[in-house]
């Protein structure tokens, strides 16, 4: 036998012993809603608590069991319990979705989704209410097999949470690729309190790139109100740390989620609403009622989708050249229509009407839907100015009228 496999199996022992014992504890550290401050959600972490009281931290023996697939045995441990708490909670009028670890070993294991929808179902837990959290470490590697399992898990039902991001070599390009639904970013990230400009950019940027992926995110280690307060303002959704709490026994957890009042600032929301967050309040606004916003410099010859939900169709990419984003859209107008929108929207007649002082032109056309119905559809471009650049931008806001 293998020096490897004799560890594997002395490691899978003592995990499996611990277990049996009852000594490896899942305690969970509540994740607070970043302007309320209720409790939203959590991550299950474990704790191996010997029968002499004896406390072993998950840093001390962690590490060993993840240099080998003995950690797997643990992260379907620790999934079990977070499902049975979840369900507990449920039964308590409680509806928050929890985070279990999983390891990249994870990835080569058949049948995985099968394993974690039947330990789900085994507890009645809607899928959403339990989140598979990985670490940024784990993405680097055999990244195509990643993307595909990500797929795999998200497609069952489950949500997905990169974590500990900016802890190592991040690597932007890797994110918007993976499908992923929660990013987590490290508390190495506020090591400076958010006193540093150069801390408080990369944190902005972070947050900024991850809205616009449609990934909700939670910082970590947040341990001031510094911390908190500038976290607002950058439209961070989650807050988990030793400010709000630390990581609790099951039973105290509990006790923390069905406290009637929970835990909400004594402050009005608006007031401590930053300046970002109203911004995006308002763009979801603008979402609600136009399904479909386009962004375009026509200077420039380009466009992108800003929001592309709920709309007739969604066939048309989401970036590209605008002369070729009308010619995509005139094709799929009505036969009488199609005239009538080439000559409203094409790059020239749109210029024009910029030079001649207008402030938006607008059509009413009918389009083809995915569902083979032609619908009423209002379009109006608003031409827009940007401080830095003379190009001449437009804002495409579309309405289905019926």
């Amino acid at each position: 036998m293998g020096k490897d496999f004799l560890m594997d199996t002395i490691i899978i022992e003592k995990i499996e012993k611990a277990i049996e014992n009852k000594e490896l504890k899942a305690f969970y550290q509540p994740q607070y809603d970043a302007i309320t401050g209720r409790i939203v959600g959590a991550e299950a972490l474990v704790r191996w608590i010997k029968d002499d009281g004896e406390v072993i931290m998950p840093d001390s023996f962690i590490p060993e069991l993840e240099k080998t697939e003995a950690v797997n045995v643990l992260d379907w441990y620790m999934a079990e319990e977070t499902c049975k708490t979840v369900s507990e909670l449920r039964s308590q009028g409680v509806k928050i979705s929890i985070s279990s670890n999983f390891s990249r070993w994870h990835i080569n294991e058949k049948c995985f989704v099968e394993k974690l929808t039947a330990i789900a179902d085994r507890y009645q837990v809607p899928y959403k209410y339990l989140e598979v959290e990985i670490t940024e470490s784990a993405l680097i590697s055999e990244s195509a097999k990643i993307i595909e399992w990500v797929k795999e898990i998200r497609k069952a039902g489950f949500s997905v949470a990169i974590d500990d991001f900016g802890s190592g070599l991040s690597s932007l390009q890797f994110v918007k690729d993976i499908p992923a639904d929660v990013l987590k970013i490290d508390r190495s990230l506020l090591s400076s309190n958010c006193s540093s400009e150069k801390e408080r950019i990369v944190l902005e940027s972070i947050f900024y790139f991850a809205k616009r992926l449609n990934m909700q995110t939670i910082a970590e280690g947040v341990e001031t109100q510094e911390q908190l307060g500038f976290l607002r303002t950058c439209s961070c959704n989650r807050i988990q740390g030793f400010l709000y709490a630390r990581p609790m026994p099951k039973d105290k957890f509990f006790l923390c989620c069905l406290e009637k009042s929970n835990r909400l600032d004594a402050e009005d929301i608006l007031s401590v609403q930053a300046p970002t967050s109203a911004a995006k309040l308002l763009m979801d606004a603008i979402f609600m009622r136009y399904p479909l916003v386009i962004f375009a410099n026509l200077t420039r010859n380009s466009y992108y989708m800003m929001a592309y939900e709920n709309f007739s169709t969604k066939s048309c990419p989401a970036a590209g050249v605008f002369d070729e984003l009308i010619v995509h859209g005139a094709a799929t107008m009505h036969p009488e229509d199609k005239a009538k929108f080439e000559a409203t929207f094409n790059r020239e007649a749109l210029l024009k009407a910029y030079e001649e002082g207008r402030k938006s032109v607008s059509v009413v056309t009918r389009q083809l839907g995915d569902d083979g119905i032609y619908h009423e559809v209002e379009s109006t471009d608003y031409f827009v100015k940007h401080a830095s650049v003379d190009d001449v931008l437009v804002i495409s806001l579309c309405d289905i009228k019926g």
